[in-house]
């Protein structure tokens, strides 16, 4: 009789049961070793595309803003270093890589910067009126 010797940390059984797709927004928390010790960080975000389906080197990429700044990382779906994987909402999609996500999120960010300068602009251009103003009613008062 042959035994089968399991060689990795992962319960690969149950990552395999993740029905993990793109659209999904995922809370993956990964292992990070810090000299002696290790601790856990959340990276939390959308699932843009899952590759190699469920074979061992299936990986699944996940995109998250941070700060203005569009952060995408790559996870092997079998990695010791991922911690665990929660889905925290489902989307449904009609595409299996959502790849457009990026340009439509950087055109999305220059929408609202403009809007920010044009209010800001507005804003500028209201003061100056009302300092215009406030002088001329002390004139007359005088």
């Amino acid at each position: 009789m042959e035994t089968r010797k399991v060689i990795s940390p992962v319960n690969i059984e149950e990552r395999k049961k993740i029905e993990l797709s793109s659209g999904d927004t995922v809370r993956v928390w990964q292992k990070i070793k810090e000299g002696e010790k290790t601790r856990l960080q959340a990276f939390e975000g959308l699932v843009l595309a899952r590759k190699h389906g469920s074979e061992s080197g299936a990986t699944f990429i996940v995109r998250r803003v941070i700060d203005g700044v569009g952060v995408e990382r790559i996870f092997p779906l079998y990695s010791p270093m991922i911690d665990k994987i929660e889905i925290l909402r489902r989307s449904k999609v009609r595409r299996s890589k959502l790849y457009y996500i990026r340009e439509k999120a950087t055109k999305e960010i220059r929408h609202n910067m403009r809007k920010l300068l044009k209010r800001s602009s507005d804003e500028k251009t209201d003061t100056k009126h009302a300092v215009v103003e406030t002088e001329k009613v002390e004139e007359t008062v005088i």
